[in-house]
């Protein structure tokens, strides 16, 4: 079922960042179920995908669900770093579009399917088969190959995080290396995720996961918000 299950990430990947963006919510929670079944029907237990330890777990998410937000209020607080907020995605969007990809597209469109297939249902199956180094090693190189897509998109919409990730200037950004900087940066979030489901269970990641991508809309706010202030004070 390992094949299978990264056949079925691949499509939804492609579906969700190409083909029907705004359709992610449907097509997320319909690839997680097809993995979750997938994952049962091959003898895992609910326990091994990582439903577990959920006290523990929601009060080390919670931890570091506000560690992340200190992070980003610091971050757009200080004007070095505030750029890095400036991300057009954000932005561009209307009030009620900005509350539809925090509340409805992060949540469903994209926590739900990458921590349960690949923290949950991939991470298991591999884990059974070939135990927990080589499940950690192989989900979070994938977890890296699959934000592929999302780092060109990254590369056009916020010019100074992607410099930062590619380890260059500004000025001279290259998407090739927006996108190596991102597949390894994320593959490397993918082991701490991976840790992290290992110990708590699911929930610590997805409440990691869920804060930072959702609160990275509001503080994008917040910093166009202050950017526009110091020009007007300018």
């Amino acid at each position: 079922m390992i094949l299978p299950s990264v056949a079925v990430l691949a499509a939804a990947n492609i579906l969700n960042n190409k083909v029907a963006p705004r359709l992610g919510p449907l097509t997320s929670t319909l690839a997680t179920a097809a993995l979750v079944a997938m994952a049962r029907r091959s003898g895992l237990s609910w326990q091994e995908m990582g439903f577990e330890h959920g006290r523990r777990g929601a009060i080390a998410g919670g931890a570091l669900a506000a560690a992340v937000a200190a992070v980003y209020a610091a971050g757009v607080a200080l004007p070095r770093t505030r750029p890095l907020f400036h991300d057009e995605r954000a932005l561009s969007l209307s009030r009620a579009r900005v509350l539809e990809e925090a509340l409805v597209q992060v949540p469903l469109g994209t926590v739900l399917l990458e921590e349960v297939g690949f923290r949950g249902a991939l991470y298991a199956m591999l884990r059974r088969r070939h135990g927990t180094v080589a499940a950690t090693a192989t989900s979070s190189a994938l977890f890296g190959l699959w934000h592929i897509l999302p780092a060109v998109d990254m590369a056009r919409a916020n010019p100074a995080l992607g410099a930062l990730t590619a380890g260059e200037a500004p000025g001279r950004l290259d998407t090739a290396r927006v996108v190596a900087g991102s597949v390894v940066s994320t593959a490397a979030a993918g082991v701490l995720f991976c840790e992290l489901r290992r110990r708590r269970g699911l929930l610590t990641p997805v409440m990691l996961h869920l804060s930072t991508n959702s609160l990275g809309y509001l503080f994008a706010r917040i910093a166009g918000k202050k950017k526009k202030e110091v020009t007007g004070a300018a």
